[in-house]
């Protein structure tokens, strides 16, 4: 399964859908899925967030992400979309995996060529 998240940090709405990408992403990978999680667009700015967690909810969060992480859940981050949200050098030096397949984004033809369903959020 493809996530996309392209909500993100600033209202109840948008953290609610970045949380529900971590939740199913879980879910789906404890269940024998591969699964990979695309942050795309504004959601490219909660990678950013999470290193420097400035209250418990980001502290949790971030937890929540490095758990899915250590569960080899595979990620990138869109490189346009990072830069356009002013957060491209803070990943960079996070080593976050930037993609740039398509026009500086992600591709999702390759994820339906490689099977993929995709869920955007």
């Amino acid at each position: 399964m493809g996530i996309v998240l392209q909500a993100g940090p600033g209202t109840h709405e948008t953290h609610a859908r970045m949380f529900h990408s971590m939740v199913y992403s879980r879910e789906l990978k404890e269940r024998g899925h591969e699964v990979r999680i695309i942050f795309d667009g504004a959601a490219t700015g909660w990678l950013a967030k999470w290193v420097d967690p400035r209250d418990e909810d980001d502290h949790r969060m971030g937890a929540l992400f490095n758990a899915l992480k250590q569960m080899e859940v595979a990620y990138v981050v869109c490189d346009f979309c990072s830069g356009a949200f002013g957060v491209r050098a803070a990943l960079q030096a996070q080593g976050e995996p930037l993609a740039s397949d398509y026009m500086n984004h992600p591709s999702f033809a390759d994820l339906v060529e490689d099977g993929f369903d995709i869920v955007v959020l």
